[in-house]
Order: C-alpha cells, then structure tokens, then sequence
C-alpha cells in the first residue's frame, strides 16, 4: 500500500507558483515537486472558499450533497476518506486547518496539531518536525499513512502587513519566521484582473511573501519525508484551497477563484516533469484517487472520478469541462453561484443578483477593495469594474482562450447566442444530475434549456 501525504496551500492563486506561471523564485520547493511529477494545468476546487472546499475534497461530494455548503459540518451519515484508509490500517494525521473539516470527531485523527502548535499555521520547522514524528512512528507500527499538511499562508493576514500588526500581538508573530523570500511592491507584476494601484501592487507583494512562506513549509514537509526515507513509497499531492483572497478570486466562481495549482508525484506511476494541459480536473477525484493509491474500493454515489489513468499519462474522454459552486461566505451570507467552464469559455449563473443586493465577503477586506474604491470617482474602467463586482449580473459568460482574466462579460453578445445556450443547458442537466436544490430557481430565471442540445453530460 502507498503512504498518501496530501499538502495544502490556504488561499494559494492556481498562478503563484513559477512551475504554473507564477514568478520563478516564488515557491522553489513547489517547482521542484512539480519537476518531480506532475503539474495538472486545468485543476479546479468545487467551491471556492476554504470548508466547503475542504469538506468536499475529503467526501468526495459536492457541499449541496455532503452538507457543507458554508462554514458548518457535513452532514450525519456521510462517508469521508480517512474511514476507508482506517480499514486498510492507514493511520491518518492532520496538521493545521483542524477545525476546517467538521465535525472534526467524525474524522477520527490518530494525531492532531492545530495552528496554535506550528505558529500560527505558519513555522516551518514545527510543520517539519511534527510530519517527522507521525510518519516515523507509522513507520514503526510498520502502518501504512496518511498525512494531510495544511498550510495557514497564504491565508490572511499577509507577511507585513497593518492586519497582521493588529491581528496578532509581538509575542505570537515571534511564533514564526519571516519567509524566506519578503517581495516588495516594486518588483511584483499584479494579475491582469485586478487594477495596478499602488495599495494593489502593495498588497499583492505581500501576498506574494505569504505565498513563499508557504513554500517553505512545503519544503520543512518534504524533508522530513526524505529523512524518514519514506519518499519512495509515497504518493504526495498539491493543492490550494482556493484562489487568492482579493476581489474576482476567492469566494467567488471566476476562473481565478476555482482554479488550483494542483501537482502529484507518485514515484512509479507519475513521469517526472510532465503536465496536463487539456483534462480538466476537480478535487473531489482526488477521494477515489486516493482509494486507488491505499488498494481499497471506491465508494458507490461519490461526485469524483479516479485520475489515477492520467497519472500514467493516459487520455480519457469527459474531462472537456468543470463545474463549481458558491453557496455562502464566512460570514454566513448566501450568494449562491454556480459555473462551467470548458478550454475555451466560461458561464457564471449569480442566483442572487437581483440589482439591488450588494456582495460582501473577505476578498474585500486589506489593501486592494479600498484602492479600487477611491480610484473610481476619477477612473471609469475601475468605478465600472468595481460597480459589477458589487450587484453583477444575472448571468456572466467569458471567452477564456482571449480574456482569462474575465474582464468583459458576453453574455449579451448575438454571435455567442448558441454558446450561451449549450453552457445554460450543460449546467442545468448538471444541476440535475446532483439533485442541486437551485435547479428550479435558475431554469425559471433563464427559461427552460434544451435538454437534447449537443453537449458533454458528467
């Protein structure tokens, strides 16, 4: 059986790495897992903020089926993935995020060390160390394992910060090292879906700084995995959560928001430097992927289909589009979105948006929501982009092969008429399919799709 170490990125862009785009001395230890294995460039999260994302990566079920749909435990009953690890004698640990997969007694940890034990989320060596210990006394049981590390960074508040000064007291950022790399706002280049303000460019270089600390807590992981001479027999997955916490990413359903840096190394199985450019995935496969790597059935009624034949570098057919969702932010608020993208277009259904109710999450908070708010009186384009990022539209569509960055929604576009018709159609036969319960709302928003049009079912 192969050990499983599962590491994951807290708000991590599917860009920031250099092996994905990013910058190229961001994450080197990221860049070096991926030249170790391989890099999956169409990897999508199903919701785009940290529980529900996390909650249906481990039940391999969508938040409407598992319960999770915002910051509340999955419901009694449902299957997660360390159950079926346990009966093949896995022992199963955990590190950072505890408390993002409720309830946590439903997961039945064999170790447990939450953000308060590897400073704040964020020191290295504790990451370190503590991986060392669970995997060499698994090793001594002569179990199999399986570890998911999560990262705190690049969560919020970024490294430097006025948040971060005013969050934690002296004595708690003493918990944690500065990373190893501190960008600064001058060498950074903002993504194109946000303005280049100066509180943009600043925020976005320290984001960038906590995206490196990050890295070095990847790298305190693999370490420790090399010493335990264990790295061989161990299938070691990457991912983040969601994308980056700024306006158009994290909890919402934009292509920066679902889209994750996925990489996996699988020694025997994974050829080292290789990518997928084309499959899209979601991380509710990595459930029956996991099931494949510990030997054991997979589950019948799961949401996820197994990667494990695109490991080896083969083809399969109904990978040509991705679903996700959003369904509530951390502060309870519902704004319920749903998208499916394909290599060339993507289309957004914003249940709420009904012109008058305004959008609120964490993504707004920091640096880069009030920069775009005081440029706009005397910047059109930004007062524009900033009003529809507040009331939306009811349905947003994007050419993604020429605006990846989402700025000019088609939605109204006569030549995109019949692409607009096959994405209304292919969401809703699957929002069928997994029983959403906003099916009904969004067919008598949009009228009722042609259920025989020419498109891929899940």
């Amino acid at each position: 059986m192969t050990n499983i170490l599962l590491i994951t990125a807290d708000d991590m862009d599917g860009n920031t790495p250099g092996s994905f785009g990013g910058p190229k001395d961001a994450t080197p230890n990221l860049d070096r897992l991926a030249a170790g294995g391989m890099v999956f460039n169409r990897a999508h999260v199903p919701a785009a903020v940290c529980q529900p994302s996390r909650s249906a990566l481990m039940t391999g079920l969508w938040p409407h089926r598992n319960g999770a749909e915002g910051f509340e435990p999955i419901r009694e009953g449902i299957g997660v993935i360390n159950d079926h690890l346990k009966q093949a004698a896995y022992k199963v640990g955990i590190l950072g995020k505890v408390g993002h997969i409720q309830p946590v007694e439903r997961f039945g940890w064999d170790m447990a060390a939450d953000m308060r034990q590897l400073g704040l989320g964020r020191n290295p060596e504790a990451y370190g160390s503590l991986a060392e210990d669970f995997i060499a006394n698994a090793s001594h049981e002569g179990r199999p394992w399986f570890l998911m590390a999560n990262a705190h960074d690049p969560h919020r508040p970024f490294h430097g910060s006025m948040a971060e000064r005013e969050l934690w007291s002296e004595a708690e950022r003493n918990e944690y090292p500065e990373p190893s790399k501190v960008f600064v706002a001058d060498d950074v280049e903002v993504p194109g879906f946000l303005p280049d303000l100066p509180g943009v460019r600043q925020e976005y270089a320290e984001y960038l700084s906590s995206s490196r600390r990050c890295d070095d807590v990847v790298g305190a992981v693999l370490a420790a995995l090399d010493r335990t001479g264990t790295a061989e027999e161990t299938l070691v997955v990457f991912m983040s959560d969601n994308g980056m916490a700024f306006p158009f990413a994290k909890a919402n359903c934009y292509l920066r928001s679902t889209l994750t840096p996925l990489i996996v190394r699988w020694p025997g199985v994974t050829a080292p430097g290789s990518s997928n450019d084309d499959d899209f995935i979601s991380m509710l496969d990595l459930f029956p992927t996991f099931c494949d790597a510990a030997g054991v059935a997979i589950p019948d009624g799961i949401d996820g289909v197994s990667i494990t034949p695109l490991l080896t570098g083969a083809t399969e057919q109904g990978r040509n589009e991705v679903f996700s969702v959003f369904h509530e932010t951390s502060a309870k608020q519902r704004f319920e979105m749903r998208c499916v993208q394909d290599l060339q277009y993507g289309y957004i259904w914003n249940g709420w948006a009904d012109g008058d109710t305004k959008y609120r999450a964490e993504n707004m908070w920091g640096l880069t929501w009030p920069a775009m708010v005081e440029a706009a009186p005397t910047n059109e384009a930004i007062r524009q982009r900033a009003d529809f990022y507040l009331t939306r539209a009811r349905e947003e569509l994007y050419d993604l092969s020429n605006d990846p960055d989402c700025l000019t929604n088609l939605v109204d576009s006569s030549d995109l008429a019949p692409v607009l018709a096959r994405k209304r159609n292919s969401l809703s036969r699957w929002m069928r399919s997994t029983g959403d319960p906003m099916l009904g709302e969004f067919q008598s928003g949009i009228g009722q799709p042609n259920e025989h049009a020419g498109v891929h079912t899940p």
